[in-house]
């Protein structure tokens, strides 16, 4: 579907809606034909009592109402109809905002999900969503259905008895802008219900994946009452929504209700003066039972309405929420990459506007290897971003090959470099899965002989089910090391030509670190590699050193040249040596 999410609402909708169009045009005849029953039933009503039981027409009489019995049988078929295929609309429209949602998510920048947490984008993929099945199938149908037979039960009315209908005439509207001006209450306070209902997934979330955490330090306690928080806005903001649903539907209820009462005073007095018979005061009251139940119905239907438009609400947030990121028009394709990478006079701020980076300039030729040091919070993992484009440059230029990378396309770009990351990610599955996520076409012989160049084989061969043993949520049932090879695995199956090693073994321990470097050696051969080093003493072989220190390359060279210089990066090292004999003796002692 090719839908401008700028549009109006209402638009952006019915194009979902009419994605389905032979469900809804099914849905939209069956409904109108329950109206029609609905609405012949009093009429007919009628004529049996004023003509056909007088003229003591027994045999039309009882063939009429055989024939209304059949109707009412073929309303109930019809009803079966529009809860089955109106509610198959509805999952089929939810479903497809759902995927419309997710897909638009994936296109987003990092920077988005730097500013909002990961359970309310949760609530907004799920919960938020739930609603529009009913409002999708349930919003067409009640208008439909309860549109005409309040406008045919008008017409009937007044060409019966003029002066009777008047009354219901002047209500309707009352209880129509009664309808609208609580309407917008009930909206706001349903739209906080699904900020709340985001915050106790994110409240969930972060206790869950931190549950390890909170063991640890014994702080269950404070997990409990950063939920019990939440759950106290949720509970407030719901108490808030109900209130409005209450005064709303006790208006309601007061409005319709009191239908009747205006028909049998107003009926009665028409009696009395000798204008109305019994006959059509039943028929009256009968047309008017159709009257209010489609009333009653749309103040029913208002609160799925209140509900369904929140959440559609809080989707075309997400949905009008542009990349920062975006393949300028006519991106190049990268192809046969040689991985020639250059910095020019590259600049890079947060949105805060508080620099990272300033006019960094460097150069590595295919094949080589720059190693990247310098102090915490220093910028070296943002230079490295900068490459793939995860974050765009604020001043200068990224170049591969000689293009500019916001010249190419983001997937041939990326799919052109591979990154291995000091916190690896591993997804809840298997193994063979988690390498395989390296490239989604590779071969099970592939995989193995991936396994194998990143030494870890083995140690899946070792595991209960091989290959097809499960991980756990997050890798959470393998150790450090083990995550690190099946990540440099996934690589190894990739094959890009550019490598991004940052601080790829600065959580392990000096054991497991020189098992995995031998794995990494293998993976930077005849590749151009860039590597965000902690130990200084797993870069020496680089062929370039850069080091930053207050957003700016302050030296740079290998690392015999920087030993010389006697500066920042020699500084470093005999700083890490020094560290590395206190440690040593320590564990002798």
């Amino acid at each position: 579907m090719n839908i401008n999410y700028h549009d109006k609402p209402l638009k952006i909708f019915m194009a979902y809606v009419f994605a389905h169009k032979g469900l809804f045009a099914i849905d939209m005849v069956c409904a109108l034909a329950v109206a029609v029953i609905d609405l012949v039933f009093p009429y007919v009503s009628r004529t049996a009592m004023n003509t056909l039981l007088p003229q003591k027409l027994f045999t039309t009489f009882f063939a009429v109402m055989g024939i209304m019995i059949a109707a009412y049988f073929l309303k109930s078929v019809l009803y079966y109809i529009i809860t089955v295929v109106g509610h198959r609309m509805g999952v089929l429209t939810e479903s497809d905002m759902r995927r419309d949602i997710f897909t638009h998510m994936q296109d987003l920048s990092c920077s988005f999900y730097d500013k909002n947490r990961t359970g309310v984008l949760m609530s907004r993929i799920t919960s938020d969503l739930f609603e529009v099945t009913e409002l999708s199938h349930h919003g067409p149908e009640n208008i439909v259905i309860c549109t005409l037979t309040i406008l045919g039960a008008l017409i009937v009315l007044f060409t019966l008895q003029w002066q009777l209908a008047l009354p219901l005439a002047v209500l309707l509207p009352i209880c129509l802008w009664f309808t609208l001006s609580q309407r917008l209450r009930m909206k706001r306070a349903n739209v906080e219900v699904k900020r709340k209902t985001a915050d106790i997934y994110s409240a969930i979330e972060s206790s869950i994946s931190g549950i390890r955490t909170a063991k640890a330090f014994a702080n269950e306690h404070v997990e409990h009452d950063k939920f019990e928080e939440a759950n106290a806005l949720f509970r407030g903001a719901k108490v808030e929504y109900y209130r409005s649903m209450g005064l709303f539907m006790s208006g309601m209820e007061f409005t319709t209700g009191i239908m009747q009462v205006v028909v049998i005073t107003v009926g009665g007095l028409l009696i009395m003066q000798g204008k109305m018979d019994f006959v059509n005061l039943i028929t009256f009251s009968l047309y008017v039972s159709t009257f209010v139940t489609p009333v009653r119905k749309l103040a029913q239907f208002s609160e799925q309405y209140m509900q369904g438009a929140a959440g559609f609400e809080r989707f075309l947030e997400i949905m009008r929420t542009e990349p920062e990121i975006k393949d300028r028009p006519g991106a190049e394709t990268l192809e046969r990459v040689e991985g020639r990478i250059e910095y020019r006079d590259v600049s890079f701020a947060y949105a805060n506007g508080i620099p990272v980076l300033s006019h960094i300039d460097l150069t590595v030729e295919p094949g080589q290897c720059l190693a990247v040091v310098g102090p915490s919070g220093g910028g070296k993992t943002t230079l490295c971003q900068l490459l793939p484009r995860l974050y765009d440059v604020t001043g200068g230029g990224v170049f591969v090959d000689g293009h500019d990378v916001r010249d190419l396309t983001q997937a041939s770009l990326r799919r052109s470099i591979g990154m291995l990351q000091q916190d690896v990610f591993m997804f809840a599955g298997t193994v063979r899965e988690n390498i395989r996520y390296g490239r989604g076409d590779a071969t099970d012989e592939e995989i193995v002989a991936a396994a194998v160049r990143a030494e870890i084989h083995d140690e899946i061969m070792a595991m209960p089910n091989g290959y097809d043993t499960y991980i756990g949520e997050r890798g959470v049932m393998l150790s450090g090391g083990q995550k690190q090879r099946i990540s440099i695995a996934r690589i190894f199956l990739k094959n890009p030509k550019i490598l991004i090693l940052d601080e790829a073994t600065s959580a392990l321990d000096t054991v497991t670190e020189q098992r995995i470097q031998s794995s990494l050696d293998a993976l930077s051969e005849g590749r151009t590699s860039i590597i965000i080093a902690h130990r200084l003493s797993t870069i020496r072989h680089a062929d370039k050193i850069a080091v930053i220190e207050g957003e700016r390359i302050v030296e740079m060279g290998s690392h015999t040249e920087l030993m010389k210089q006697n500066g920042v990066y020699a500084g470093l090292v005999r700083a890490q040596s020094f560290a590395g004999q206190n440690r040593e003796e320590e564990q002798a002692c």
